[in-house]
């Protein structure tokens, strides 16, 4: 924001006593609220779109010129829906984002719920702000799993704390909304609290019915992005809900779901947002939210309501507007210079006043935010064969990346090593400090990983998935030589490795190199009998008690739809 001293010298400007920092002439800008493409001059100083019209500023004298003849200029993208963790680290992906004109997040901040204590959290937080990139984020009310601590980490006055942030814009997403509905007080309170503070509350309804979809509604549930058919979009604007239409690594819905609307001739396109649901690096090798609008673009949506589901629909909706995505005086100087207006991956990319990217080639880096404060991964424990055999023969079973059902197995659980003509492996959920370990079989996972250790989970412990007991300890202890991340071994050696320095869950690597070690990896894995679309996402929900129908936890495996613990967890 600006101060008093700021303020008074953009007037300066306007009354012809100062120069801005840049004018921009021959502009040709896209005016979200008119919905019209505008030629013009657009001034700027601090950072801050003084004047757009016709005319040039009295003094131009130490002013950067820039002549727009020939581009098309639009508000900087945002992403409303970001998973800012899935390998890579807000800063990282920021970068990476940003020179594809996404220019905004709003962020999951389940992460550093899990990690951090709240004034380490904030500092982060605080530190991410001073970029020249804009980061708003989620309260979270629920974990997505169960959890030891949960009522602790969630409690109401932690949430209310989030909620209180002025760049905290929303409550959620609900992944434990079922909890909500029986009347959960923990979570019936943030809710309310969010909605005192004026916040917006996103859910988390796939599948959803109309009954469930009102009575969502009625508790103060302001929006949900789990349309996977036009008819569902459809539903939940007749439900008064907000609907962000989603493009990830495991659901490609936004093209079936575009085009259903288009057939549909529904004249919604002002109500609707998109994103990309914090997808992995290698998801995003043709860009964040530019994707988006491509993908609109291909389809026939109209080319100035496919870059407002991208900008001004979302600013509206989180109350943002009078600081971004629309390009007139007292917002910020947050632009995107295209060089066609079929696409959207900008040429020049202009962030708050701060040039990050000139004639395709970025100009600037990030390098704020001090990620050492993330708990060091390094346990002070090793396993043993017991640690990773199963003692029960109720195993997991799964159905494709992210669904799984629960299967009686017939391996012989203490043997040492599976064969390889069936698809059924070990797997272990083992507390990151050592105290207590998960133990049953997984099917569907692949066919011939040996070993995989990951200090990458929704919780931060360790996850173990082999045919091979002796290579998944082996595992095991490469990943705490590397100081956490994704191994493969297999006969004696270590195959691949996906470091995650950060905490054993975040990469500080460009996105541009973790995403060609995660090529590897998968490429590794792939190899060896994985099948399913995202193994990321597969090791990252394995916990997650949001999806049917059978979770490794912290508790034990869990049956979610009964909401029972089927083989508890094993004090080490």
């Amino acid at each position: 924001m600006w101060n008093a001293e700021e303020i008074a010298s953009q007037l300066a400007v306007i009354d012809g006593k100062e120069a801005p920092d840049l004018v921009i002439t021959n502009a040709t800008y896209l005016h979200s609220v008119l919905k019209q493409w505008k030629t013009g001059t657009i001034w700027i100083k601090h950072g801050r779109i003084l004047y757009t019209g016709e005319r040039m500023p009295v003094l131009t004298e130490g002013a950067e010129l820039i002549d727009a003849t020939g581009k098309w200029i639009v508000p900087g993208y945002i992403e409303p829906h970001v998973h800012p963790f899935q390998l890579y680290n807000p800063e990282t992906f920021a970068q990476f984002a940003a020179q594809h004109g996404t220019t905004t997040f709003l962020a999951d901040n389940l992460m550093l719920l899990m990690s951090l204590d709240q004034k380490q959290a904030f500092t982060l937080l605080d530190q991410l702000k001073q970029l020249p990139f804009s980061f708003y984020w989620w309260a979270r009310m629920d974990s997505q799993t169960n959890l030891q601590n949960e009522a602790e980490v969630f409690a109401p006055e932690r949430v209310a704390e989030w909620l209180k942030r002025d760049d905290v814009l929303m409550g959620g997403e609900l992944t434990g909304w079922p909890r909500l509905l029986k009347g959960d007080p923990i979570m019936t309170d943030s809710l309310q609290k969010a909605k005192q503070l004026g916040k917006k509350v996103e859910g988390h309804f796939p599948g959803a019915s109309e009954r469930t979809l009102a009575r969502m509604r009625l508790l103060g549930v302001n929006g949900d992005h789990e349309s996977m058919t036009a008819e569902e979009a459809e539903a939940r604007l007749l439900q008064g809900y907000a609907v962000t239409l989603r493009e990830s690594s495991i659901r490609t819905d936004l093209k079936p779901l575009l085009q259903g609307i288009l057939e549909k001739e529904l004249n919604v396109f002002d109500h609707l947002m998109m994103t990309t649901d914090g997808s992995p690096p290698l998801f995003h090798d043709d860009g964040v939210m530019d994707k988006c609008i491509r993908i609109a673009l291909e389809v026939g949506v109209d080319p100035i309501d496919a870059y407002q589901m991208a900008s001004y629909n979302i600013a509206r909706y989180y109350d943002i507007d009078e600081l971004h995505s629309v390009i007139a005086p007292g917002r910020f100087a947050t632009l995107n210079f295209l060089s066609d207006i079929m696409e959207p991956n900008p040429t020049e990319v202009l962030s708050k006043g701060v040039w990050l990217k000139r004639d395709g080639q970025a100009c600037s880096e990030f390098n704020k935010a001090d990620w050492s404060v993330f708990p060091e991964f390094a346990p002070d424990f090793d396993l043993m064969l017991e640690d990773v055999t199963a003692t029960e023969s109720l195993g997991i079973e799964m159905l494709n990346d992210v669904i799984t059902k629960p299967y009686e197995t017939t391996v012989d659980l203490s043997a040492d090593r599976l064969e390889e003509d069936h698809d059924e492996s070990f797997l272990a959920l083992i507390d990151r400090n050592g105290k207590w370990r998960v133990t049953t079989v997984i099917k569907g996972f692949a066919s011939s990983v040996q070993g995989l250790a990951s200090s990458y989970s929704n919780t931060g412990d360790l996850i173990l998935i082999g045919k091979d007991k002796n290579e998944m300890l082996r595992a095991f202890r490469h990943l705490k030589k590397i100081g956490g991340g994704i191994v493969l071994a297999e006969n004696g050696e270590v195959i691949s490795q996906l470091p995650l320095t950060i905490g054993g869950s975040l990469s500080d690597k460009p996105i541009e190199e973790l995403s060609e070690l995660e090529r590897v990896f998968k490429n590794a894995l792939r190899a060896r009998g994985y099948d399913k679309g995202d193994a990321i996402y597969s090791l990252l929900f394995l916990q997650s008690t949001h999806l049917p129908y059978v979770r490794v936890t912290q508790l034990g495996v869990a049956d979610v739809m009964r909401n029972k613990v089927l083989i508890s967890k094993t004090e080490r």
